[in-house]
């Protein structure tokens, strides 16, 4: 208690004793007495509600400032300061023995406790009601700040980055920050399941199952307008009506949709349906590329920014913050100022582990937002197509992050009304069915492909954009500027020596025709030397720095969906991929063009019917024609091939008579180089209805075609640098 309310307290005690000294000097008394026993009955029934647990923090807090009153008061003699101490000893030995009934109260016998508005008024009510006369400020009910904990901890401060831009956001903005006071605790309620540790009985009743009921709450129906999607774009009908839900005032989902059903996109548009910005997106490497290029798809009206490294090109002033877990550690303590409104786990099944630093990082600050957001009641949203990985208590982190239970691991107010609702205990066998849909009705979401199969195309390519932000990526990046020079050089050797004939050139443009000759030229000689990296080895490498990347997502499909199958077209990338698969705890087989017949069909078998084969790791031309693989509807392709034909091919291994779930394929591209030039170039020449993949096997134009392409694109790259 700070020294001037202890002051205040003093004088108030001293005016009671005062104004009544002549029938008792310590007037006070009786009132704490007649108190406390209050208290004490009702701990002996079991039920000290939140009136009564102020009331003995009231208690402790005057016996506190009347024992102190006590021995400094010199006009006392010393027979009677002996009797006004020992009955208050009385009314503490109430309070302990009340609180060895109910251990929850001993927090507030802590002389640190801060007494809240409640307690004040009760406090004032009290010295009143013994004769105090009170001085005018002391009749003030003081709304206490709440502590303000640090960002990070001590071992993290010397960690801490503030990219340059977020002071000019806080200065820019002098409204940015909210009031950071911890919304007042709900109190929880009482009734049947006063006492009751209700942790267990909970994880106990997803157990159990339900009897086959899907494990997602209530939606609204399909709205009868999209009122969400920017033009151009239009929502699935399942997540039309999660965006329903939002719009309704639904503030925390673990959005559990099988991979490929639009959770990103989902969360994206959240945000927007609930005004929560900004917003703050934790997300694994791999997709924090594609997670930008979500958010300016579905709301191109906001800013976007991408945290690497130290944070050296964050745009402070975006709407939205993409994170992913390896550097979250670095920038605890400017996100936890940011006075964000909303935050999204993706792959949430990350953070399962409580002891992991990954996870206490993510929990410390959905914690500080649900502080700062307005009401307490920020938007939060666990992504994983996988809450469960080992068992049912990986469900802790999640439930924790999304506020339904609390940090001493406790239901929160919100979840034990729903339970009290059942009106049945964890001692009746009818409790626990209930018990598991109140828990999915906090926002639990589960949707897979079949049940939406009618919303989704047969097959379809999804590209994944990955950054190789790796000593590999870089020296990729160097070698396609460095052909790109070399492209320049003989272009303009050519264009000196009079070579151009401008026809394929429109206005000051360069000239088309003799850029098509250079590259002509360069693929006809095409093999890597002392004069550098050619396009094949180039994309070979490309290949290679993507393999870890790939697998990793792989690995994500495979514990999210089941079995998965891998394509490749290089043996090393093959061979990486297996391994990664392996130290991540998965069964894999492999097809590959050295395999004898009998082996090969050995691979095929063993993925189609042994369920603890996860993933089939395939050479692009080794395993693209003659082979059934159904028994998977995800396709990871971690290398492009140089046909559109070719990877159609692959895709259809697995869209197949016999496949009765959309097949979607993730096709794995190196953002910031030659490797998504390719991609679109192959698009665009299978056309835009083969894009869709509707079952067109057409290929328009040759392989070469693409491969002249791609050296075309660097050289106009080149020109471009060159001021050309």
């Amino acid at each position: 208690m700070p020294s001037t309310d202890r002051q205040r307290a003093t004088r108030a005690t001293q005016g009671s004793n005062g104004a009544s000294r002549a029938a008792d000097p310590a007037p006070l008394i009786p009132v704490l007495a007649r108190r406390v026993r209050e208290v004490e009955a009702k701990a002996g029934s079991g039920k000290v509600g939140p009136t009564n647990r102020t009331k003995f923090q009231v208690i402790a807090l005057l016996v506190r400032e009347q024992r102190a009153w006590i021995r400094a008061n010199t006009d006392l003699s010393t027979s009677t300061r002996a009797e006004l101490l020992k009955r208050l000893d009385g009314v503490a030995t109430i309070l302990a023995r009340t609180a060895a009934r109910d251990t929850s109260l001993i927090a507030m016998l802590e002389d640190t406790a801060v007494p809240g508005p409640a307690a004040q008024r009760m406090r004032r009510d009290w010295l009143l009601e013994s004769g105090a006369e009170l001085a005018p400020e002391e009749l003030v009910i003081e709304v206490p700040q709440a502590r303000r904990t640090p960002s990070v901890s001590p071992e993290l401060a010397a960690k801490q980055v503030v990219p340059a831009s977020v002071p000019a956001r806080v200065m820019a903005n002098p409204f940015l920050m909210p009031d950071l006071e911890r919304p007042r605790e709900e109190a929880v309620p009482s009734g049947v399941l006063s006492g009751w540790d209700l942790m267990d009985p909970l994880y106990r009743a997803f157990e159990q199952g339900a009897g086959g009921s899907a494990a997602s709450m209530a939606l609204p129906p399909t709205p009868e307008f999209d009122r969400f999607s920017p033009p151009g774009l239009t929502l699935m009908t399942h997540q039309a009506r999660l965006l329903e839900k939002v719009r309704e005032g639904h503030r925390s989902f673990l959005l559990a949709d099988e991979p490929g059903l639009g959770k990103t996109a989902q969360s994206v548009i959240a945000a927007s349906v609930a005004g929560a910005y900004p917003m703050l997106a934790i997300v694994p490497n791999v997709v924090k590329i594609n997670w930008a290029r979500e958010v300016q798809r579905w709301t191109p009206q906001r800013r976007v920014t991408i945290i690497h490294g130290d944070g050296a090109d964050v745009d402070a002033f975006a709407d939205v913050f993409i994170i992913n877990y390896a550097v979250l550690d670095r920038h605890l303590s400017w996100l936890s100022t940011m006075g964000f409104r909303s935050m999204v786990v993706d792959e949430a099944h990350f953070i399962k582990n409580l002891s992991s630093q990954r996870s206490q990082h993510v929990l410390h600050l959905s914690e500080r937002i649900r502080e700062s957001a307005p009401g307490g009641d920020p938007l939060l949203m666990a992504l994983t197509g996988t809450p469960l990985i080992n068992d049912v208590e990986d469900f802790h982190a999640i439930w924790r992050f999304l506020g339904w239970i609390t940090p001493k691991n406790k239901p929160r107010a919100e979840l034990v009304r729903k339970l009290e609702a059942i009106g049945k205990t964890p001692a009746e066998r009818g409790f626990y069915p209930e018990a598991r849909s109140a828990v999915i009705s906090m926002g639990i979401v589960r949707r897979r492909k079949v049940d939406v199969a009618a919303d989704l195309p047969d097959k379809r390519v999804v590209d994944l954009p990955v950054e190789l932000d790796d000593d590999l990526g870089r020296s990729i990046r160097t070698a396609e500027r460095e052909l790109g020079k070399r492209l320049l050089v003989s272009y303009k050797r050519q264009l000196a020596l009079g070579r151009g004939d401008g026809s394929g050139s429109s206005g000051d443009g360069p000239d088309e025709e003799l850029m098509r000759r250079v590259a002509h030229a360069e693929l006809e000689s095409a093999s890597p030397g002392e004069k550098g990296e050619n396009v094949f080895s180039m994309v070979r490498r490309i290949g290679q720095a993507k393999a870890t990347l790939a697998a990793d997502y792989a690995a994500q499909l495979a514990r999210s969906v089941g079995k998965v199958v891998f394509f490749a077209k290089h043996i090393d990338v093959m061979d990486t991929a297996e391994q990664m698969l392996k130290d991540a705890g998965l069964r894999t087989v492999s097809i590959r063009g050295d395999q004898s017949t009998p082996q090969r069909q050995a691979a095929i078998d063993a993925f189609q019917k042994d369920p603890e084969v996860s993933v089939i790791v395939c050479s692009l031309t080794a395993a693209g024609v003659g082979v059934n693989l159904h028994a998977a509807s995800n396709v990871v392709l971690a290398e492009l091939s140089w046909t559109a034909a070719e990877q159609q091919q692959a895709i259809d291994r697995v869209h197949r008579i016999g496949q009765d779930e959309p097949v979607t394929a993730w096709r794995i591209l190196a953002a910031g180089t030659i490797d998504s030039r390719i991609a679109e170039l192959i698009d665009a020449k299978q056309g835009l209805a083969a894009r869709a993949l509707d079952g067109h096997d057409v290929e328009i134009g040759s392989g070469d075609s693409v491969q002249l392409d791609a050296l075309i694109h660097l050289l106009r790259q080149a020109l471009a640098a060159d001021g050309g």
